[in-house]
């Protein structure tokens, strides 16, 4: 193999597919390994983890035809340390490759790359839609945080996507909070539903471009097609949840307020919180006014009112404040809106004119 890639070029694709290699294989070493593969098609450099693959095209000169895998630790820390500007040079004598960037050389031990496995590509081609992928990003980005971080129930760390009538919803819960984001489709035809591992979804989301994205799935994995590569990722094998069935259908109280005096309202009394994170919130509809309680028997305790445009009856809450501020990393809506269905009930939060995104936080004891 010779082959001739610019820096940058070189540095963004290390960024890029380094993170889809395993961190650690003690049973097969080419799964830490980059492999770069120069050919026919151009340059590529592929990785996976079993778990998740990339196979991702590089613009560059194919000087000879080659195939080395690389520790892709090592391949990280070339590429952040290499200088932006100018070009590198990748080639292979037996099994020691050589980079040469300006005046410098690194010679380098390739890993035995017979093993590599392929990365596979959903079988259904039928069950494809497209999308910008900066709005794949920022679905996968905003929501994967309300999924489970434990994987004793594999469907609750996954991310549920449902394909139906030309509208893409997203959900992540880990049973305290949900998040549901709905993405309207340019094509209408197809439908189906998956879990892809939150995780997983992260390490696409990091690496997705900006433009189009056609998404492809079947029963086992998917995949993310885009000019610059393939994204693929396997699917939990799991029944979610009826989530909707936990969503309250009515309500007694509804709290409209601004979402910079919720924000810094909260900021100031979960200061105040217990071990718990307990802050408890009041809906006061006679004197149009919200307010947040906090109390620590170590520190003290602390309240804060703020004015809002409430309907309904009062009512006393209390919830995990994380649970609560969380949202605000959801939507750019000036405005929020707070309804609840009474005492032990989950609380729903939208951003005013905001239709795509429901956020349910589950009340703890009062």
């Amino acid at each position: 193999m010779n082959i001739l890639i610019e820096k940058k070029e070189f540095s963004e694709a290390v960024y890029k597919v380094a993170r889809f290699a395993e961190r650690k294989s003690t049973t097969l070493p080419v799964l830490s390994s980059v492999l770069i593969i120069a050919g026919s098609e151009g340059i590529k450099m592929r990785a996976t983890n079993l778990e998740t693959g990339v196979d991702l095209k590089l613009n560059g000169k194919c000087i000879h035809d080659g195939v080395v895998a690389i520790s892709a630790t090592i391949l990280q820390q070339i590429a952040g340390a290499l200088t932006q500007e100018g070009n590198i040079t990748i080639e292979q004598t037996g099994d020691i490759i050589s980079i040469v960037s300006g005046t410098g050389k690194s010679l380098i031990r390739t890993v035995p790359y017979d093993d590599f496995p392929l990365i596979p590509f959903p079988e259904n081609s039928k069950n494809r839609i497209v999308m910008k992928g900066i709005l794949l990003k920022n679905l996968f980005t905003s929501i994967a945080s309300c999924s489970s971080s434990s994987t004793v129930r594999p469907e609750l760390s996954s991310i549920y996507i449902s394909i139906e009538g030309g509208v893409l919803t997203a959900v992540a819960t880990d049973s305290f909070r949900l998040a549901e984001k709905k993405i309207p489709l340019t094509n209408k035809g197809t439908q189906g539903k998956f879990l892809i591992p939150a995780k997983n979804a992260l390490d696409i989301a990091q690496a997705l471009p900006d433009d189009d994205v056609i998404i492809s799935f079947d029963d086992h994995q998917c995949a993310f097609v885009a000019t610059q590569g393939i994204f693929v990722s396997r699917l939990t094998n799991a029944v979610y949840p009826d989530y909707r069935q936990i969503i309250p259908k009515e309500s007694i109280v509804e709290a409209v307020i601004l979402r910079k005096d919720f924000e810094n309202a909260l900021k100031r009394t979960t200061i105040f919180s217990d071990s718990f994170q307990k802050v408890k919130v009041s809906f006061n509809p006679k004197k149009n006014n919200f307010s947040f309680f906090a109390k620590n028997t170590e520190i003290g305790e602390s309240s804060e009112t703020i004015s809002a445009n409430i309907s309904g009856s009062a009512l006393d809450l209390s919830f995990n404040h994380r649970y609560l501020s969380a949202f605000l990393s959801l939507t750019t809506s000036e405005s929020i809106s707070l309804t609840a269905a009474g005492i032990g009930r989950p609380l729903i939060i939208k951003g005013v004119g905001d239709t795509s995104l429901l956020y349910l936080v589950s009340p703890m004891n009062q």
